[in-house]
């Protein structure tokens, strides 16, 4: 008989263990850490749309913008609920990961170089830049050159490119990390030539000798 209590009480004492070892894991996400990573990505996101949106108003008009500025689609909102997931995993079986702090600000930095570059872009191009492909030109529809523009031709792609990644180093998430530069970068291989085949249409030779002289912002697509 105190052979099977001796058992049972060893298995209500691992079960215990077991108990306090996870709940000390779950703990994680509540941490300086999690809290810290977490708020700044969060006002990453914040600041990225309502700044787009608010500069689609003021650049366009309140009546020619819509919700779509926004730039959330349902694709976008999965990658972020896949982001989320990822980290939330991470911090609570290997909390360890989180820590790499001089990976994390360098992640930050990333964040706001790419929030800048497509910053500069908007203001730049002013009512040339739109959130929609435009195929057909507009009478306000003109080439830019200048500016960041004499860097490359694509910087609102570029600085988009730039955040999402730097979002994720931010993070420490590193399979995020790859999934979001393999993504990101795929949509924009097909996005780019598509703009562009509209973009020679509009302004002819002055485009093709443009495109020859400065690299579209995002790596490896021409």
């Amino acid at each position: 008989m105190s052979y099977y209590l001796k058992l049972i009480l060893g298995d209500i004492i691992q079960y215990r263990a077991l108990i306090l070892h996870y709940s000390a894991s779950f703990s994680e996400i509540f941490s300086y850490t999690a809290c810290r990573q977490l708020s700044q990505m969060f006002l990453a996101i914040l600041f990225f749309h309502t700044s787009e949106f608010i500069l689609a108003i003021v650049i366009h008009g309140r009546s020619n913008v819509t919700l779509s500025s926004l730039l959330i689609s349902a694709h976008y909102i999965l990658a972020m609920i896949f982001s989320l997931a990822e980290y939330i995993f991470e911090i609570v079986f290997f909390p360890e990961l989180k820590e790499y702090w001089v990976i994390s600000n360098v992640g930050l930095t990333v964040v706001v170089i790419g929030e800048v570059i497509r910053k500069l872009a908007i203001l730049t191009a002013g009512h040339a830049f739109t959130h929609l492909i435009r195929t057909h030109r507009h009478d306000d529809h003109r080439l830019v050159t200048h500016g960041i523009y004499g860097f490359m031709r694509h910087p609102g792609y570029s600085g988009f490119f730039i955040w999402s990644v730097g979002t994720q180093i931010m993070l420490c998430n590193p399979i995020s990390v790859v999934a979001f530069a393999v993504v990101v970068w795929r949509f924009f291989a097909k996005r780019i030539p598509y703009e562009e085949y509209f973009l020679r249409r509009f302004f002819g030779r002055d485009y093709k000798e443009y495109a020859k002289k400065v690299g579209s912002g995002v790596p490896f697509i021409n």
